[in-house]
């Protein structure tokens, strides 16, 4: 045991319902959901000298320009309740030419190529959804591409930007939040309509899955993605946000670094975001760490009364209950960011749909293998491909649940709706 240890061995361990949901294969074949997970795990060697979350986190600064994935990117003017614009950017072949307004290896789509942008082909295409400021350039979300959009494997692929991230200009005067799932949404629609063949599959790591979770939950049996895997998800935000408080490194390290990236985001729109009637620039200028961030930009910018109903409202936790289609969660339980407290044992157990994997180490989206790689790829790709390939391309999982035969009879008895919202914007509707 202590051997493994030092060679860099983590335990990994599994969460599921009891009886968890049964997926039909092609061939008729039935085999349940953890069953499936944990077909595609493999054993979890991480880099021994990177022998905790801190270290393991910490890492991801280095510069890694490994996995070059080549975009397009499309401006999408959003649909209400949610104004403004916003940009996905799309995997495509490596081409010449670059656009120093953007992120490298990214340049626009014209006009032309975006009014071509539809086919009748049954690949199967993937949503991405990157952590906190991160965007269609990060590493992380590029290693988990890299394998799918090979010409051997036939993915398609597209990013779906957080607002005023990876170099997208902001034209209104909100950004986004972590129950923000109206652009991810509106992505999924229209890729539906251009490309109505298309198997779709969502991935979302650190805030991008607690939005992917949420977007899932609110969807929840008509959703029009066959499955999702979520890296890093912060889940309960609320408890997060207090452990990052309570200890010198994650106030003075975690929170001020990340509160430190989304002061430098709202500089970079500081003059867009300024024009809103409820936000003080020159108290956002004192900003340090996250909940700071949270309480005088966020509550003000979406009109929460306070920083704990905010993290309330869009957490993802009890969200988990809605979820109706095949999700993997990997959690590490020394991320420095994501607490242990925060993680759903007890919910993804209540959700037949839901397999939460957990390893002993590695940290926050890093799982670093000796060399550079992540080893968290491994699942991610291997649920991936192993759904599209070995259930059913281009039409609706087929899942059997052996205590859900038949409809139940609605009855007269309190029910709990985990999806409903708290923020109501304007042109909402229940």
């Amino acid at each position: 045991m202590l051997f493994s240890w030092l060679l860099g061995q983590a335990r990994t361990s599994f969460y599921a319902a009891d009886q968890s949901v049964e997926l039909v294969t092609t061939s008729g074949k039935r085999t349940t959901l953890l069953d499936f997970v944990k077909s595609v795990t493999p054993p979890c060697w991480l880099n021994p000298f990177l022998f905790n979350g801190h270290l393991q986190s910490i890492y991801t600064i280095v510069t890694d320009d490994s996995a070059p994935i080549f975009y397009r990117r499309k401006i999408f003017e959003a649909d209400k309740p949610y104004v403004g614009s916003f940009t996905v950017d799309f995997a495509v072949d490596p081409y010449q030419g670059n656009d120093e307004t953007l992120p490298s290896r990214t340049t626009y789509y014209s006009q032309d190529e975006v009014s071509k942008l539809e086919s009748i082909d049954s690949n199967p295409m993937i949503l991405v959804a990157a952590g906190l400021v991160g965007g269609s350039q990060e590493v992380y979300l590029r290693q988990v591409l890299a394998p799918l959009v090979i010409k051997e494997t036939g993915w398609e692929a597209c990013v779906v930007n957080a607002r005023g991230c990876a170099m997208s200009k902001l034209t209104s005067t909100i950004l986004y939040n972590a129950r923000a799932t109206w652009d991810f949404r509106q992505s999924v629609k229209w890729l539906r309509e251009k490309f109505p063949n298309r198997p779709l599959f969502g991935l979302g790591f650190s805030l991008g899955a607690n939005i992917l979770v949420n977007y899932l939950a609110e969807e929840g049996s008509s959703c029009v993605l066959e499955g999702a895997v979520v890296c890093s998800n912060p889940w309960n935000l609320e408890v997060g946000n207090l452990a990052l408080q309570r200890t010198w490194l994650g106030k003075e390290l975690y929170s001020k670094a990340l509160g430190g990236n989304l002061r430098k985001l709202f500089e970079i729109h500081a003059d867009q975001i300024s024009k809103h009637p409820g936000i003080n620039v020159e108290k956002l200028s004192r900003v340090k760490y996250i909940h700071e961030f949270d309480k005088d930009i966020q509550v003000p910018m979406w009109g929460y009364p306070t920083v704990g109903a905010y993290y309330r409202d869009a957490s993802s936790i009890d969200s988990l209950y809605d979820v109706k289609v095949p999700l993997l969660a990997i959690n590490a339980e020394d991320d420095p960011v994501v607490t242990l407290q925060s993680l759903p044992f007890d919910e993804v157990q209540q959700n037949p749909y839901v397999v939460l994997c957990t390893t002993s180490r590695g940290g926050h989206v890093a799982w670093y293998e000796l060399g550079g790689r992540r080893w968290f790829t491994k699942p991610a790709v291997g649920f991936l491909t192993k759904l599209a390939q070995e259930l059913r391309l281009g039409t609706k999982l087929e899942l059997h649940y052996p205590s859900m035969e038949g409809e139940k009879e609605e009855k007269d008895e309190p029910t709990f709706k985990p999806t409903r919202r708290r923020l109501r914007m304007y042109h909402d509707i229940d």
